[in-house]
């Protein structure tokens, strides 16, 4: 018969051996549960990352609905000019900004001058002559100058070089100056800056734009940086272009021989629809 201490060890080993079975059993369910979390994690990851090259999780621009300012103007004060007139400003949005537009100009000189206005290169111009055109801002002025560079000035109700509305606006279509001939003994023709018929703003001050503009019924390239933003061409009405500029001029109050003798009125200035209406059929001079 086996002694009390042969059980305990028996007893002892017995528990060790169970203690060790469970300890195994523990270690081997761990590295399953490991392994099968490292699988479903790396499936994740793969996942994830697929989506994160689509794009999924690519946080959404707040998208602005509301249109920016296409132009924008800048307040001019009637009370420091007394020359200016107040008929508001322009909208600032929702301006057309490409192609072209139709601006006649009828005279008490002959057959109206059709203009075609250049909106791609000089849109807030095109806006500010519509918007004037609209309240009928040029109607019965005077084209008050027949300047030494060879264009007819008009656009200031004051007639005094002065005038315009309570707002200005800058340069759009400034011509760049021609470069310089390579040499003297083959110089080229020169390049005309300001063509026969171009149509173009002139600010007071220079590059600070308002209502005025200079129809050039002759080429014309200044020695110095052009200082005239173009805004259009004449289509029509050149014959009377010509004419006008057959009339004499006499000196201003400023001491220039640059006043037309005979004066030169504006009956009305149309754009867009109301100019293509009022405008002759292409004469064979356009």
């Amino acid at each position: 018969m086996a002694s009390s201490k042969d059980r305990q060890r028996k007893l002892a080993r017995a528990k060790y051996e169970r203690q060790q079975a469970r300890r195994a059993e523990r270690e081997r369910r761990r590295r399953r549960i490991s392994a099968g979390v490292g699988a479903t994690l790396a499936v994740l990851l793969i996942a994830v990352g697929g989506a994160w090259i689509g794009g999924v999780f690519d946080s959404e621009e707040p998208v602005d609905t509301a249109a920016s300012d296409v132009c924008l103007w800048t307040p001019q004060n009637p009370q420091t000019n007394p020359d200016l007139k107040e008929v508001g400003t322009p909208p600032t949005k929702d301006l057309p900004e490409e192609g072209t537009e139709t601006m006649t100009v009828t005279t008490d000189k002959g057959a109206p001058i059709v203009v075609s206005l250049d909106v791609t290169s000089s849109p807030c111009a095109t806006a500010s002559f519509t918007y004037l055109a609209g309240r009928a801002f040029f109607d019965n002025t005077e084209c008050h100058e027949l300047t030494t560079e060879g264009a007819l000035r008009c656009g200031d109700p004051s007639g005094t070089g002065q005038g315009g509305p309570t707002y200005s606006y800058y340069d759009e279509n400034l011509p760049a100056q021609p470069s310089p001939a390579p040499s003297a003994s083959a110089a080229p023709a020169a390049e005309v800056v300001y063509p026969k018929g171009t149509v173009a703003l002139i600010g007071n001050p220079k590059g600070s734009n308002g209502s005025q503009f200079l129809i050039f019924h002759k080429d014309y390239t200044p020695t110095g940086d052009p200082e005239y933003s173009i805004i259009g061409q004449v289509t029509g009405g050149l014959d009377t272009l010509a004419a006008i500029a057959k009339i004499p001029t006499v000196e201003n109050s400023a001491g220039a021989k640059v006043k037309p003798k005979d004066k030169i009125t504006v009956k009305t200035l149309t754009v867009g629809a109301a100019a293509a209406s009022a405008a002759p059929a292409p004469s064979a001079e356009s």
